[in-house]
């Protein structure tokens, strides 16, 4: 029997019922965890990332553990059916590892996510260079049910896990001129091998204005289904932004920088008419080459499966809408 609660109108099942890969733990426990040293454990799995895929563990991907708690954020949570571990994992938008969907699965595993360093810099009091493991102690990690809404039509429901991006800005303190953030992904030749193609201005760059960033379904993430990110999803340290296109939620990220200017973006740099700076779900405003009013959801693959109808902000419309009330959003797609 599913038995549900009620938080300021959104349904919240029981842990488990969401999946039941993932070994639920209450805020003690985790507390309690983190100051045994359970990030230092993560790190070192995250650097024996290999030996752990072959391992007989029963989590979801057979990746190091990542604890977490359920969120009671409204809209963190969805009484959809997640998308399966193994599609969400090898069915990837990650240009550095290839175009293909299925490239970056194959060609990730070059990529070293231990040791690995974030630096924050630009109009902010307290710039800095964190290490992962300070990333992680930084806040109380949690599990976020969200959609993923690629541009190209396609969308899945994972459960990220990770904390809310404000906790990292506040840490930093932006200075008052401080109007958007920039996000910069790792661009080595060595371990990714389209890194210098023509497809992309390289490194990855993505940004957010700055009440985007600090709102607080903006995720700062670690991991999925319970485990570290895979390389192919973004490892170690990605963003989720889950009213906006895919493409907008960076992986691999190397640096922050709060900027007074719009950062030039890597997709409206190469494409301005097809892909703008905002990037909101809209099924009103169509992609110059295909409509955007409906989506195919990875996994219902079926002959007779109907598409599903996009939903505006991807169904986040009452979290985020506020932020672009009077906007006009064809104009600003």
């Amino acid at each position: 029997m599913l038995i549900q609660t009620r938080h300021d109108g959104f349904l919240h099942p029981v842990p488990s019922e969401i999946t039941s890969r993932h070994i639920y733990q209450d805020r003690r426990d985790l507390i309690k965890l983190m100051a045994s040293g359970t990030a230092g454990a993560v790190l070192a799995s995250w650097a024996s990332r290999s030996g752990l895929a072959q391992s007989d563990s029963p989590r979801a991907g057979k990746l190091a553990p990542l604890q977490s708690v359920r969120s009671s954020l409204p809209g963190a949570v969805t009484m959809e059916k997640l998308t399966a571990y193994k599609d969400a994992s090898s069915y990837n938008n990650y240009y550095e590892f290839g175009t293909d969907k299925s490239d970056p699965a194959q060609n990730a595993h070059s990529l070293r996510s231990s040791p690995w360093t974030v630096e924050v810099e630009g109009l902010i009091k307290k710039p800095a260079r964190y290490a992962l493991e300070d990333l992680l102690k930084l806040s109380v990690q949690e599990e976020r049910v969200y959609r993923l809404r690629c541009v190209e039509g396609w969308s899945m429901v994972i459960p990220w896990v990770g904390y809310s991006l404000s906790e990292l800005i506040r840490k930093v303190e932006p200075l008052g001129s401080a109007k958007y953030v920039e996000f910069v992904t790792l661009a080595d030749p060595k371990a990714m091998p389209f890194v210098g193609s023509r497809v992309l201005d390289w490194p990855y760059v993505e940004g957010l204005r700055m009440d985007e960033a600090m709102h607080p379904l903006t995720l700062l993430g670690f991991g999925m289904y319970g485990e570290v990110l895979p390389n192919q999803n973004g490892a170690p340290v990605r963003l989720v932004v889950p009213w906006k296109y895919g493409f907008k939620s960076s992986k691999s990220i190397v640096k922050i920088r709060f900027t007074e200017k719009q950062p030039g973006t890597a997709w409206n740099k190469a494409a301005a008419n097809e892909y703008g700076f905002f990037s909101n779900v809209n099924p009103g405003v169509d992609h110059p080459r295909w409509s955007q009013a409906t989506e195919r959801r990875i996994g219902e693959d079926g002959l007779l499966t109907r598409k599903r109808k996009t939903l505006m902000f991807n169904g986040y419309e009452a979290q985020v809408g506020q932020l672009y009330a009077g906007m006009d959003l064809k104009k600003n797609f």
